[in-house]
């Protein structure tokens, strides 16, 4: 989902299924090596994958496409010049070289940031990748009728606010030098020591210039990934990869490429493929999903069956759903009202209507529980695991309220299990018990998406959710506590329109740090400061559950995506 500024973007489950999601804490190997039922667990190249989805993969064109680390089928066709390491768990929350040699060398105030492509790189028609085509890549990708992706770069090269793409501006983008065909350096309005994040984007694609047919490009895109696009039907409903016979595994160490062929169908109802995926008859026993998790009750069914069970795959996501507070609408003003309500809230009761424990974990920090991230754990205001309608009391008549109050809770009516009836219904009979009515006010999902994040009809209090396009704490905390990132006019994600000059300038002072480990102690510290404020009650986070088909070996996930990597299965 495009957003009004460069770091300003919400993972929204939609936009997951793209990316394939999840998010959390680190779960070892044992927990995602779903090898299937018998046989040689040894993974074998060959055979044909088949993906069953909900979502077609519309708009195959890397300028078009926003990710979270390159996407799941997008990344076996498009490298970039970063990516994700495709390891388990949180080593797999590390950033590692694609088409480049390394991550990239930043010069000493992290504004210049230089990239050597390694040696030996092309496309599906045996021609060589250069760094010219990466730099056209990247210009084409702010022409307007190829808008959709990710946006920081519009924001942070160096005089591109207004370019408008290639195909109007044929002088290109300055900030971006080649100096010869392997090298490519960019120039950077600030320090940004997460470019190396940025760079795993489907922007920073390759494109052959020679190759270019804008909008049509997505029906074959040249390939620079192990796999190539023979069929595109529908816009993405129907994709078939076969294998690009110049791609090396030499050149490119992250993507094991196993089978011969891949055929992704979609369109198709979540209960039909997770059926499809549990009965394994003919090709659906080699199939995967890369969008569709297990529910409730499908998961109970599943852990009833050993079989079954031996074939999900457990994994977290950086994502928090929580409750979000407008202090410009009263009583939300008041700070004591928002710790009332901190304080009342019953965890368990809201886990139990996301699904259960097998389906998310409480929270009380905003950032996901992930090193990554730079999780620093607290909790500001103890509830316990079922609420503290003392405290909560207590804070209410502090703040005028002794007979307690009347609230009205906005949340979605869509049935997702984060936002949705079930989870504002745990809120409400939480609160009651301190107290505090809660009139539920239910909006259609597309109605409730532009109500709450519109500054002038966003309510006091309501349900959301965040998700980071890459784990760390800066896409999770900037776009909704940074004030310079309020959108008046637009689409706004800071909520609690927190304009604070020392959160603001924490915020800059960590973006200039490339000692990431650094970095992510500095995004903990800061998320513990702005959680004093109460603007926001974290929930949970939530776990994904999916079902492999029997056939599947080498099931690796990732505390990246928190989902399968197909770029690491086998089917025999």
């Amino acid at each position: 989902m495009r957003q009004p500024s460069a770091t300003a973007r919400r993972v929204a489950v939609a936009t997951v299924s793209l990316v394939v999601a999840a998010g959390a804490a680190a779960c070892g190997p044992k927990d995602n090596d779903a090898k299937g039922s018998g046989g040689d667990s040894t993974p074998h190249k060959g055979g044909t994958l088949t993906v069953l989805n909900s979502d077609p993969q519309s708009d195959f064109d890397p300028a078009r496409l926003y990710t979270s680390g390159g996407g799941n089928v997008p990344s076996l066709v498009f490298r970039t010049l970063t990516t994700r390491n495709r390891a388990n768990g949180a080593a797999g929350t590390k950033v590692v070289p694609d088409l480049a040699t390394d991550t990239g060398r930043p010069s000493k105030n992290a504004t210049v940031w230089t990239y050597t492509l390694k040696a030996g790189l092309k496309y599906e028609d045996g021609t060589a990748i250069t760094s010219a085509d990466i730099k056209y890549g990247i210009e084409r990708s702010f022409a307007p009728e190829l808008s959709g992706g990710a946006p920081y770069l519009r924001d942070w090269l160096v005089g591109a606010a207004d370019y408008q793409g290639p195909y109007k501006d044929k002088r290109g983008l300055s900030a971006i030098e080649t100096p010869d065909s392997r090298t490519i350096v960019f120039h950077l309005n600030k320090p940004e020591g997460e470019f190396p994040y940025l760079a795993t984007q489907t922007q920073f694609t390759p494109v052959p210039k020679a190759k270019d047919t804008g909008t049509k490009y997505e029906e074959h895109p040249v390939s620079s990934g192990p796999y190539k696009v023979v069929e595109n039907d529908n816009d993405g409903e129907h994709l078939v990869l076969e294998r690009n016979k110049y791609w090396s595994a030499s050149v490119d160490d992250q993507r094991k490429a196993y089978p011969d062929k891949i055929d992704v169908k979609s369109g198709l109802d979540s209960a039909v493929i997770n059926q499809r995926l549990s009965a394994s008859q003919g090709t659906d026993a080699a199939a995967v999903t890369t969008d569709t998790n297990l529910g409730p009750a499908e998961l109970a069914k599943v852990t009833g069956d050993k079989a079954l069970a031996a074939r999900v795959g457990t994994g977290h996501f950086g994502y928090t759903n929580y409750i979000a507070f407008n202090p410009t609408v009263k009583p939300f003003d008041n700070p004591k009202v928002r710790q009332a309500i901190s304080y009342a809230v019953d965890r368990s009761s809201v886990v139990n209507a996301a699904g259960g424990s097998a389906l998310a974990e409480p929270a009380t920090t905003f950032l996901p529980n992930q090193k990554a991230f730079g999780y620093t754990p607290y909790d500001l205001f103890p509830a316990g695991a079922t609420g503290n309608a003392a405290k909560a009391r207590e804070l209410l008549k502090e703040a005028g309220y002794p007979k307690g109050l009347t609230v009205t809770l906005t949340h979605d009516n869509a049935q997702n299990f984060r936002t949705s009836p079930e989870i504002a219904t745990a809120i409400q009979d939480a609160l009651k018990k301190a107290g505090i009515t809660v009139k539920l006010q239910g909006l259609e999902d597309n109605s409730y998406s532009d109500t709450v994040h519109s500054v002038k009809t966003e309510p006091g209090f309501f349900l959301s959710g965040w998700g980071a396009d890459w784990p760390s704490g800066g896409p999770f905390l900037a776009p909704i506590f940074d004030g310079r990132q309020i959108v008046k006019d637009g689409a706004n994600f800071n909520n609690g329109l927190l304009n604070d000059a020392s959160v603001n300038a924490e915020i800059d002072a960590i973006n200039k740090l490339t000692d990431l480990n650094a970095a992510a102690e500095r995004w903990g510290a800061l998320d513990k400061k702005i959680g004093a404020q109460a603007l926001t009650v974290p929930l949970f986070h939530p776990v994904y559950k999916r079902l492999v088909g029997k056939d599947i070996r080498n099931v690796v996930i990732s505390d990246w995506t928190g989902v399968l990597d197909i770029s690491q299965v086998a089917v025999k």
